[in-house]
């Protein structure tokens, strides 16, 4: 299959592209890049064949019509959007224009090269925050109604919705995946697991907001690439699948086990644990994520494989054996500490 990946150079895109490429198909890369992109994901792969980059942003039309008329891609995998809830807080503008224009923008281009004459697939990528927040039981289901408490889950709310309705209105062949909080090796250093690595490696505070008994279900971002692929190859078109980790834990839990692996590499810092803060909250914190995956399990055959201690080690280890990743990203300047208190006049 020609793979058109929207998003290539983040996190979660690039781990879709390299897994790609691993399956033996053709990947375009498309990404503005803008700044938690990042090439170096890639790099692995961007001598291959298989693989083209093409730097443009979603929201350029004549653009992307230039890409779907050049490349002839079977499969669009989209999941270019602004993603860091502390961000859309402190400014939603660029998380309306990304995720909701961008995402309309997408679907017209892709709309016109499909034309209903070829064997196309549309899968929209999403996440679990579109649901709203649980109590201390249940778990989002692929029926569960929205309730977004955040500008960024609003505005992924809203692509979802604008995917689906393209395909009621258009017979646009559509799919969609609603997804757990991943991670794993090449995560943007300004979120939660890589923000208690490298403070921990540096002797820095740890924040952690309110009292960190937030829950969230954790994804290893490789089984998330393969069940990706997998939704998009093998998804019933009009469907929507939950791909989850099946790893709840709360954020202090998720904190001290960290700090305890950080304790065993890097004892000169230990107890790492002591560099906990406790900071206020931010506005809107959900409580608790956790995904029913069962359908994707009983119609695809997907599992997670990762379990979340297993994959907390690979994690640590790949920060510490990949510091000139890292390094780099801090240089360039555009990680930024916790926004979501700006809003609350803090």
């Amino acid at each position: 299959m020609k793979l058109l990946v929207t998003g290539g150079a983040g996190f979660i895109g690039s781990a879709v592209v390299r897994q790609a490429i691993a399956d033996g198909h053709e990947v375009v890369n498309l990404d503005c890049l803008t700044y938690a992109a990042n090439l170096p994901n890639v790099a692995s792969v961007e001598d291959s064949p298989n693989y083209a980059f093409e730097q443009v942003n979603i929201c350029d039309r004549p653009e992307l019509d230039r890409v779907f008329a050049e490349h002839q891609p079977d499969i669009v995998m989209h999941l270019a959007a602004e993603s860091h809830v502390d961000r859309s807080i402190d400014g939603p503008a660029d998380f309306i224009e990304t995720n909701i224009v961008g995402t309309y923008t997408l679907l017209e281009a892709a709309r016109s090269y499909w034309a209903g004459t070829r064997d196309f697939r549309f899968h929209h990528i999403s996440t679990d925050e579109v649901f709203g927040t649980l109590g201390d039981t249940g778990l989002f289901t692929e029926t569960t109604p929205y309730d977004p408490n955040s500008p960024y889950s609003a505005s992924k709310a809203s692509s979802d919705h604008l995917v689906r309705a393209w395909g009621e209105t258009y017979g646009l062949p559509v799919v969609l995946s609603n997804c757990s909080n991943n991670y794993g090796p090449f995560h943007f250093p300004e979120k939660l697991i890589p923000v208690v690595i490298l403070n921990a490696l540096a002797g820095k505070k740890i924040p952690v907001y309110g009292e960190g008994k937030n829950v969230r279900d954790w994804l290893f971002v490789t089984d998330h690439a393969r069940a990706l692929l997998l939704v998009a190859q093998e998804g019933k078109l009009g469907e929507s699948y939950n791909i989850g980790g099946n790893a709840e834990a709360q954020n202090i839990e998720i904190v001290r086990k960290i700090c305890a692996l950080m304790d065993a590499r890097n004892p000169d810092n230990a107890p790492h644990a002591d560099l906990i803060e406790y900071v206020t909250d931010r506005p809107g914190h959900d409580f608790r994520y956790a995904i029913d995956a069962s359908k994707i399990r009983a119609e695809l055959g997907w599992e997670p494989s990762v379990t979340l201690d297993e994959g907390l080690e690979a994690t640590v280890d790949w920060y510490l054996e990949n510091r000139p990743w890292w390094q780099s990203i801090q240089q360039r300047g555009h990680i930024q500490e916790r926004l979501g208190l700006k809003q609350a006049g803090q």
